[in-house]
């Protein structure tokens, strides 16, 4: 099985670190619950929804490079997915240094055989570019993602899709713990 990552929020659990850096900027005036469900829609989203001035967003993203990859662990089981796997690669809005600082830190790099990053110049999630030319080079099998965005570009070219933690309409299959992958998983990829 060739799987299609998404990063933040899937393969890590970033969004702790990313709500607490804007409950932060946001002068702790907004519940942290709030900050994280707006985070899982995206980042833009949570930008715009909280009317964050140019000055906020350079300083959340300074605040950003100073994150401990302890803080920023990888979900329960998810590296058992990892090994069996064919192939896995990863497409995310995140720069390909912090991926890759993250994936050399839990000595994951070696699961990845590409990476496409932010900064390779494809248009954002849910432009189904970068999902083309993964799934054109690789065969996906299934594209995993946390968000609606990650399973759109999927779907629109035809790959079987997987929501982690969350309910949005439209996946294959949904997980809330990755040690029920191959329980739920291989049997609709299957169908």
């Amino acid at each position: 099985m060739n799987i299609l990552w998404d990063f933040d929020g899937t393969l890590f659990n970033t969004y702790p670190a990313y709500t607490e850096i804007l409950y932060e900027i946001l002068d702790q005036a907004v519940p942290k619950k709030d900050i994280h469900n707006h985070l899982k829609i995206s980042f833009t989203h949570a930008v715009q929804y909280y009317g964050l001035s140019k000055e906020q967003v350079k300083r959340l993203f300074a605040m950003e490079q100073t994150i401990d990859p302890a803080d920023t662990t990888p979900f329960p089981f998810v590296e058992d997915i990892l090994k069996f796997a064919d192939l896995n690669v990863i497409m995310t809005h995140k720069p390909r240094k912090d991926v890759e600082h993250i994936l050399k830190y839990y000595d994951f790099e070696d699961y990845f055989t590409e990476i496409v990053a932010i900064d390779d110049g494809y248009p954002r999630k849910p432009d189904p570019a970068s999902y083309i030319y993964l799934h054109h080079k690789y065969k996906i099998d299934l594209v995993i993602g946390d968000r609606e965005i990650d399973i759109v570009p999927a779907k629109s070219i035809g790959i079987k899709t997987c929501l982690f933690q969350n309910s949005a309409p439209g996946a294959d299959v949904y997980l809330s713990a990755y040690e029920k992958f191959f329980d739920l998983t291989c049997i609709a990829i299957n169908d």
